[in-house]
């Protein structure tokens, strides 16, 4: 934990935001990540989403089970939701997201907009063309040699 809290200050020198990350298995560090949202002009470039990235990538799959994530910050739900894609077995945090909000880090309306129906929500969102679409999912239902996950 004290290294993804390093991170963190790490990350505000380099012009990110203040938050790291890192992957740890059996022990020994896999990866790890700083917030590079503004570095990269990329609004995904969380330090859990780098350091998740980062571990695929070493450990050559996209299933991190038997791994676990240390991360300065409690996660957004963007970095939750990739957290359980990654099927990483905990998460072990320092600040929480009322901390992140106090500072300017409010996640509250990305959690309140979940729990509402699509059509309810403040941006606006339109099921267009799910004919078409459909069929791709039929294609991947069959498809035999598919690799699940």
């Amino acid at each position: 934990m004290l290294q993804a809290v390093q991170l963190s200050m790490e990350s505000i020198s380099r012009g990110g935001g203040p938050f790291g990350a890192v992957i740890v298995k059996d022990g020994v560090v896999v990866s790890s990540g700083i917030n590079c949202v503004t570095l990269h002009n990329d609004p995904t470039a969380h330090a859990e989403i780098i350091a998740i990235r980062s571990a695929a990538l070493k450990l050559g799959t996209f299933n991190l089970k038997g791994c676990e994530i240390y991360t300065s910050c409690e996660p957004c739900p963007m970095c939750l939701s990739a957290i359980y894609w990654a099927r990483l077995d905990k998460i072990y945090y320092a600040n929480t997201k009322t901390d992140a909000s106090a500072v300017g880090f409010d996640d509250s309306f990305i959690y309140d907009e979940l729990k509402l129906k699509p059509e309810e929500r403040h941006l606006p969102s339109e099921q267009m063309l799910r004919e078409e679409a459909i069929k791709a999912f039929k294609a991947w239902q069959i498809k035999e040699d598919k690799t699940e996950y």
